[in-house]
């Protein structure tokens, strides 16, 4: 029986990740510091959960491809030039197998997207196939109303091929709203030539790290910086500095777990970065003119010589780089308390759409994409290190994997120790120019909020969707 850890989600994570991220990481071991405690607090908690319910995953509906009849059916994603160039062909090559089946496609970078689709599934016009953000299951379908039960649609998806924990955590309403298509992490990347030209090595410790901001100003000028963030950026860095200095969850069991004392020290060390000339001001970003760093000049020909990006980001990042710039994966940075902070959580999924008039021919586009060999070959790594166990073994046997992924997707998921919460990546916290971590984030950086006022925003917010 499939459980409902729909209750237990945020101690799951701990667990789900220790023991799944052989099957999603290219080998990644359990992290080392996953403690006893952390384990057997997530399996009493999935053991009573599962004792609450006696709910079976739903039954296949015994549903089959149409191979004859003319069909189309609509897909849409995000992401950089290089997923959607890989995602296209493989689209292609799914109509050759199925020359009866149409693939309408939609697509476009992250800025604006999440938006875009919450209004489609909120109207219930969302595209028949979509790729979902995990936290999208929990924020537009709790109730289970937008998501079509996959569990429904076994007989042509096969879902052996994912850990029972991944497909628990897209498990809400008892339904199986999405299949998890990678698990994903932020972790550094810097551009090694412009360290290079400043005469040091890239970080490997945050104390490397706030040295450069002087080197990099007095050596290659005011407009350079050993890194860039932005406001989301920054506050996924303040939760990693906090998790590592005071060992505890940002959220556990729905409750916010910092005071504002240890919210503003957080708050106090991403201005710290600014003053040292660590990280440029949200200003000087905005004045770049760029929706995002891939598209930013200064990231391109090295003035900006590090971000913080999703492992999964690697090849979109350095693809970006103007001729003649190194890249190189980073690493977490070990001395920031005595905990592993950082980032983990199921990358992206995908989904149906509940009113699908096509659901067999959808699940079959999904299974050529995660599963079959055709498919698989042709994506690759494009969204992450496959959670397939099926499109691993593909990857692996045929060196489809980036090295530059697998690199960083080992790197984080073998580091980072506590559990993300759902609702960190809620549109009204992280929505881009809207949300209340870029409200907060930017409020400093500009000087329209003090301390404490950015506490009390920040804490006022997160309070207020946990509460929903």
């Amino acid at each position: 029986m499939r459980k409902n850890w729909k209750k237990a989600l945020t101690l799951v994570m701990a667990a789900a990740m220790a023991a799944g991220l052989a099957g999603c990481g290219n080998g990644a071991k359990q992290a080392e510091e996953t403690t006893a405690a952390q384990t057997e607090a997530a399996k009493t908690e999935a053991a009573k959960t599962e004792a609450e319910t006696t709910a079976e995953p739903a039954e296949a509906e015994g549903l089959a491809v149409n191979t004859t009849d003319p069909i189309e059916i609509s897909f849409s994603w995000w992401g950089g030039d290089s997923r959607h160039e890989a995602t296209l062909a493989a689209v292609d090559a799914f109509m050759k197998k199925y020359p009866n089946i149409t693939v309408k496609t939609s697509y476009s970078a992250w800025d604006g997207w999440e938006d875009k689709m919450s209004s489609q599934f909120a109207t219930g016009t969302a595209p028949d196939v979509n790729q979902i953000n995990w936290n999208w299951i929990t924020s537009f379908s709790s109730d289970g109303s937008a998501f079509y039960d996959l569990n429904k649609l076994s007989d042509i998806l096969d879902l052996s091929q994912f850990s029972e924990d991944y497909l628990a955590q897209c498990t809400v309403a008892d339904k199986l709203q999405g299949v998890p298509i990678s698990m994903t992490g932020r972790i550094f990347y810097w551009n090694k030539t412009t360290y290079d030209q400043a005469g040091i090595e890239t970080p490997k410790t945050l104390a490397d790290l706030r040295a450069a901001g002087k080197v990099f100003q007095e050596k290659l000028g005011d407009d350079y910086y050993p890194l860039a963030m932005n406001e989301y950026d920054r506050t996924i860095f303040m939760v990693y500095y906090l998790e590592s200095k005071y060992g505890k969850a940002w959220v556990e069991n729905n409750e916010l777990q910092y005071s504002e004392d240890e919210i503003k020290d957080g708050l106090e060390f991403i201005q710290s970065l600014e003053a040292d000339h660590v990280i440029p001001s949200i200003a000087t970003i905005a004045g770049d003119g760029a929706a995002s760093f891939d598209k930013n000049p200064k990231w391109m020909e090295g003035k900006y010589a590090g971000i913080f990006e999703w492992d999964s980001a690697a090849t979109k990042q350095q693809g970006a780089l103007n001729e003649g710039q190194e890249f190189v994966v980073g690493e977490e940075l070990a001395d920031m308390g005595d905990h592993k902070g950082g980032f983990a959580k199921v990358s992206m999924c995908f989904g149906i759409s509940e009113n699908t008039k096509h659901p067999a021919e959808c699940a079959a586009l999904i299974n050529f994409l995660l599963n079959e060999e055709e498919g698989v070959k042709i994506l690759g790594s494009e969204r992450g290190i496959p959670c397939s166990a099926e499109g691993l073994k593909i990857c692996e046997d045929n060196g489809l994997l980036n090295e530059l992924v697998a690199e960083a997707n080992s790197k984080v998921l073998s580091y980072v120790s506590f559990p993300l919460d759902p609702k960190f990546e809620a549109s009204a916290l992280k929505a881009t120019n809207e949300g209340v971590y870029w409200d907060v984030m930017a409020g400093l950086s500009y000087g329209d909020y003090d301390l404490d006022e950015a506490t009390e925003v920040l804490i006022d917010g997160v309070n207020k969707v946990l509460s929903k």
